[in-house]
């Protein structure tokens, strides 16, 4: 993805709004700023831009709210919350409403950088480049050059994180893969307590979304003290 992207800056502070607006567009980037969640949703759908960089705490609600409203009305781009809390529930509620990624105030500009160009690249650099060949996992079709999956006539609504997630299984049927693995290849960054955590909770927003069975997961399965691995069948 070019530095040329437009991501959309939901945060109600002005005076860390504007520090981040300037500190991203020196690096290139085009940035639109709302104050307002229910302002960002509208911008988000009409704009259409390549990444939304979300406060959880606005004016006019819950950035967890708004987060799972962009979900809701079909935006699939990724969603980088910010949130002063530390507390690990936080986080884990942010995911599981479709978030993609967060950053904890107070962040540096270089580690917000870093997740958005990871997050980026994610959705649009590696995966729009692959070639357009199928992968296969059970019954799901892959097809990586449309970012797609489908289950017969049926196509499942992924996030980028979601897809890359499934991709990376697919790529190793059968194979036990750790979490330290997962996050290196899926988020492109090494390995904590606190991100191998967040791999469980974006296992089991997939799991809800592909298995027949979520509470009985057959196609990704749970391997215990290593990680999850794709089922062979």
């Amino acid at each position: 993805m070019n530095q040329a992207s437009h991501l959309l800056v939901i945060e109600d502070d002005p005076a860390v709004a504007r520090s981040l607006r300037d500190g991203l567009e020196r690096e290139g980037y085009t940035v639109t700023w709302t104050t307002s969640g229910a302002e960002g949703v509208r911008i988000a759908c009409n704009e259409n831009p390549h990444l939304i960089i979300l406060d959880v705490r606005l004016p006019d609600g819950s950035g967890f709210d708004f987060c799972r409203e962009m979900r809701e009305s079909g935006l699939r781009q990724p969603i980088l919350m910010l949130t002063v809390e530390r507390d690990e529930v936080d986080k884990v509620l942010g995911l599981e409403l479709g978030a993609d990624d967060y950053v904890t105030k107070p962040y540096s500009l270089r580690e917000l950088l870093s997740r958005i160009r990871a997050l980026l690249r994610r959705a649009y650099g590696e995966l729009a480049s692959a070639d357009a060949d199928l992968l296969y996992a059970g019954d799901l079709v892959i097809d990586r050059g449309r970012g797609q999956v489908r289950r017969g006539s049926q196509v499942i609504s992924l996030t980028p994180t979601e897809f890359r997630l499934l991709v990376f299984l697919a790529q190793h049927p059968c194979q036990a893969l750790t979490r330290a693995q997962i996050l290196d290849e899926v988020w492109g960054y090494a390995p904590d307590v606190d991100s191998e955590r967040a791999v469980n909770v974006h296992v089991r927003r997939l799991r809800e979304k592909v298995e027949l069975d979520s509470s009985r997961p057959s196609l990704i399965l749970t391997v215990p003290g290593i990680g999850y691995r794709l089922s062979e069948k």
